[in-house]
This record gives structure tokens, C-alpha cells and sequence, in this order.
């Protein structure tokens, strides 16, 4: 008898369901699905369009508040692959980081809290509001950069005039999913200040120069990253040809170890060149997209997805993927990855796509979904 015969027969089948009653489970039924020859996640490559979230957002604020309806007013990216996967599947842009927009508008305040998720934020419209992290208020314009390591208390603040909006992003599932989640309400709802405002902005003020006095490594010597020393270096690097898969790229580092500057949560900077077309590859880790400037295209396993500024993108683990900046202006692409997390377990793995010069062949067209 063959072997998948055999499998589906009444005699295995049978034994099969005695042992589900004594609540056992038959390998010889599960390797297929376990063993698999390649990563098989469950996420899928998934688009949303700024047009959608902002209008959703501006429809928020006269719904929920801070102080109402729950500590921050963020709508969070939700992979249709992931979101029946339970009990953690909710609130998954992959299967292992959440990401979410959040609006704060002028005189609101979000409590400060901590727990152990690292948590992240790029700021992508507005000014005048500060996140207060482990007692140092940051104040953040368009551009900026933040980190908020595990077990550090971060709160938001806007003494501004004007609403200001960031990208969230977490290790919550992958946190959840190790059973180590844990979160606690700071006793004065706000953290109150404990050192000078920007204090570690104005100490790196020199980029990756750090102060002597940070050779150890420590959690989180440099709390804001500003826009400004970003774009500096990605025009700087631009005089050198461009990695053929990622472009003009820098990632945000820890200066006091080298690390990425969140533990479990690699975060980078794009740009890509009017008329850049990237080669394709795939790796193991997967990755959240933010377009913070311009326009263009990916193609992820076959299907193009067009993008514009603001828009929010997923390239699952193991998805061939390349970027086309077919326009005639640079085009900035934010993201965050879960690239530590596979690099600390051994698991990364990255492939060039090896037909057509590295470019896929278009199979299909991405239609977002609108209001």
C-alpha cells in the first residue's frame, strides 16, 4: 500500500483519533506540517494605504482618548494571514512584531507605563510632543527616531498645536508567545522628568562619536535618533554605489555595544534612487515597510505592490521581494524587522533570486483595500 494510502486509511485513522482522546498526538500525521522543507509563517505580503489609516485615525480622536477608551489612540496593522491564529495572532503584522499608527493631539497626554516588550517609534508627521523614557523627555519632529527597550517606563506628552503622528512598533507576539509578558501602570500616571530634556540627543550630538563614558554597553545611552544625522548619512553613502537588493541603507545601532538599538527589533533607513531598480532576494526575517518619502513599487513574490508616502507594507520570512523607484524623486522607505531575533537563534538565511538578472517575473497586481 502507499504511504499517503496508508495514512488516510480507517485502521491509522481510527488509532489516530484514540490517541486524540487521551489527549496524545501521532507524529507520523503531524511532520508534514511540522518539517517543513522551507519557512511556512502564515503571514502573507499585505499593503495599507495612508489614505485609509489617516481617516480612520482622524476618525478616532472624536471616539477615544487617553484618558478614555484606553492609553493610546493607535490603529495597528493586522495581517490577514495571522489574525485567526489564536491566541496570539491578533494585532500580527508578522508573526512576530506588531506595528501599529498613533495620533496625539495638542494637550493630551498617554500615561506613562513599562513592560517587557521593546517598543520602537518613527515619527511621521507633526511636531511639538515628546515621549519622556526612563525619565529624559525627547521632544520629536518628522524623521525622528526612537527606542524604548524592555523594562524602561515611557509615557507621551503634547504641549504642542498641531497633532502629531508616529509608526509604533513591538515585540508583542513574540513576547506573548514565550510567555513572558508582563506590564505595569507607573504610580504617577506621567513619569515625571529626572534628567535635562534631549539630554542624550545633545550628548551623541556627534553621531556614532560616543562619549568615553559609554564604552560599557547599557541599555539605552541614546533615546531619540534625530532626523537630520540620518538624512546627513544617507546622503553621504550616496556617493557610493547602492547595495543591489536594499539601496542606500543604515540601520539605527546601540553606540554603547553595537548592537541594533532594540534588542529583538533591527530597525533601517532606505533610500532609493530615482530610477533604482533592486535585485530580488529573500531572507528568513520578515519586515514592516513605512514609505516616509516618495513613491514606487514592490514585488513580492510575483504580485507588484504599488506604494506612495505613508503607505504601510509586510514582506513575510522567505517572500522574494525587490523595490522600483520608478519616479524621478529619491524615495525614503523606513522598516523594522525581527532580523535579531532569527540572527540570536541561528536561523537567518538569505538567498539572491537566481533567474532573469535577479528580477521576478510580475504575476499579479496588489488591490488594497479602500474606503
Amino acid at each position: 500500500m502507499e504511504t499517503q494510502a496508508f495514512m488516510q486509511s480507517e485502521e491509522v485513522r481510527r488509532f489516530n483519533r484514540e490517541l486524540a482522546e487521551l489527549d496524545l498526538g501521532p507524529l507520523w500525521s503531524a511532520i508534514p506540517e511540522l518539517a517543513c522543507k522551507e519557512p511556512t509563517t502564515g503571514a502573507i505580503p499585505y499593503l495599507w494605504k495612508w489614505e485609509t489609516l489617516r481617516t480612520k485615525l482622524m476618525e478616532a480622536r472624536e471616539i477615544f482618548t487617553p484618558d478614555r477608551g484606553g492609553e493610546r489612540r493607535a490603529i495597528y496593522l493586522q495581517n490577514p494571514g495571522l489574525k485567526d491564529r489564536q491566541p496570539w495572532g491578533w494585532g500580527c503584522a508578522t508573526p512576530t512584531l506588531y506595528a501599529a499608527v498613533q495620533l496625539i493631539l495638542p494637550g493630551e497626554t498617554a500615561p506613562s507605563h513599562r513592560h517587557t516588550q521593546s517598543a520602537l517609534r518613527f515619527i511621521t508627521q507633526g511636531q511639538g510632543a515628546y515621549s519622556i523614557v526612563d525619565g529624559e523627555r525627547l521632544f520629536m519632529e518628522e524623521g525622528d527616531f526612537l527606542t524604548t527597550p524592555l523594562g524602561l517606563w515611557h509615557g507621551h506628552a503634547h504641549p504642542g498645536d498641531e497633532p502629531m503622528i508616529w509608526m509604533d512598533c513591538l515585540d508583542i507576539p513574540f513576547i506573548y508567545a514565550l510567555g513572558g509578558t508582563f506590564f505595569e501602570p507607573h504610580p504617577d500616571h506621567i513619569e515625571p522628568p529626572s534628567r535635562p530634556d534631549d539630554h542624550s540627543p545633545r550628548r551623541y550630538a556627534g553621531g556614532l562619536v560616543r562619549p568615553v563614558s559609554d564604552r560599557k554597553a547599557q541599555t539605552a545611552p541614546l533615546g531619540a535618533f534625530k532626523w537630520e544625522q540620518t538624512r546627513s548619512s544617507l546622503d553621504s553613502l550616496s556617493q557610493f554605489e547602492p547595495d543591489p537588493h536594499d539601496g542606500v541603507a543604515v540601520e539605527f545601532l546601540n553606540p554603547s555595544s553595537g548592537a541594533t538599538a532594540n534588542p529583538n527589533i533591527a530597525a533601517w533607513m532606505q533610500k532609493l534612487p530615482a530610477g533604482f531598480r533592486s535585485k530580488a532576494h529573500r531572507h528568513t526575517h520578515s519586515t514592516i515597510y513605512h514609505v516616509f518619502r516618495g513613491s514606487g513599487c514592490s514585488i513580492i513574490n510575483g504580485t507588484r505592490f504599488d506604494w506612495s508616502e505613508g503607505d504601510y507594507f509586510v514582506v513575510p520570512g522567505w517572500a522574494w521581494h525587490e523595490h522600483n523607484n520608478e519616479g524621478s524623486e529619491d524615495a525614503l522607505l523606513f522598516s523594522t524587522s525581527d532580523l535579531p531575533i532569527m540572527e540570536r537563534f541561528g536561523v537567518e538565511r538569505e538567498e539572491s533570486y537566481p533567474k532573469n538578472g535577479g528580477h521576478q517575473e510580475i504575476t499579479g497586481h496588489f488591490e488594497p483595500k479602500t474606503l
